[in-house]
């Protein structure tokens, strides 16, 4: 589903290079990790897939589904089926919750040349899917993420990632700020949209999100690299060991 091949990246307007020949393969039905000390690049990969124009890509290529996004703007990826799920969620004072995520539904829609859901059917989706997240109704109601706790926004990003359905799942740190409780509903919230046609890209610091999202993969990334893949034991090892034998290794 997701193949990067060489992909170099700077800041833009700069010659700050962030990303240096980072390969990397996510399949269809695949849960990858990644992890890496801080400064190594992994919020950054997370930006450039979901095309944020801060970022240059000055080689190689990113393709998804066999095709390169690399021309696409952020909205036609978001179109596409890509989802990015922010470390920091940005408040959106003067629109409702509500309002975005139909917008966003119907946008999707659109897209697939699929017709615009019913007012009655949207309210039964989303009512369905902020239960299973213990959402509110209220916080529905209230501007998109103005006044949320660090758990609440980062629920009601789980909220609009099962509304919307996308096929690939970019989490850049989801677990940051969350106490354990909120750790396991947004948690229980990423597991139950698993299926065979989609694929989870997580990004974390902590082996304790995967505990509770178990990754078929991990990959450790340093100075824009992979420098080491394993399975869900080698996030277990990094726990324990930190990053320097690894690092120190691939020198």
């Amino acid at each position: 589903m997701l193949e990067i091949r060489n992909l170099h990246a700077k800041i833009a307007d700069t010659d700050t290079e962030i990303i240096r020949g980072l390969n990397l393969t996510v399949k269809a039905g695949e849960v990858a990790a990644i992890m890496g000390p801080n400064g190594s690049g992994k919020s950054t990969l997370s930006y450039i897939l979901s095309g944020r124009e801060d970022y240059e890509v000055t080689e190689g290529d990113i393709l998804y589904n066999g095709e390169s996004i690399l021309e696409m703007d952020a909205s036609e990826r978001a179109a596409s089926g890509i989802f990015l799920a922010f470390q920091y969620p940005v408040e959106i004072p003067g629109v409702a919750t509500m309002q975005f995520l139909k917008v966003a539904m119907n946008e999707q829609r659109k897209y697939r040349g699929e017709d615009e859901l019913t007012t009655p059917e949207f309210m039964r989706r989303v009512k369905e899917a902020a239960a299973d997240l213990r959402i509110a109704p209220e916080m529905l109601r209230r501007p998109l993420n103005v006044g949320f706790s660090g758990g609440e926004k980062k629920r009601a990003e789980i909220l609009q990632m099962g509304l919307l359905e996308p096929k690939l799942c970019v989490l850049d740190e989801t677990d940051s700020g969350l106490d354990i409780d909120a750790l396991k509903i947004v948690s229980d919230g990423v597991n139950a949209l698993r299926s065979p046609d989609r694929a989870f890209l997580v990004i974390t610091h902590y082996q304790r999100l995967l505990e509770h999202i178990v990754p078929d993969t991990v990959h450790v990334l340093y100075k824009g690299q992979v420098i080491k893949t394993g399975d869900k034991t080698l996030a277990m090892e990094l726990e324990a060991n930190g990053y320097a034998d690894i690092i120190g290794a691939a020198a």
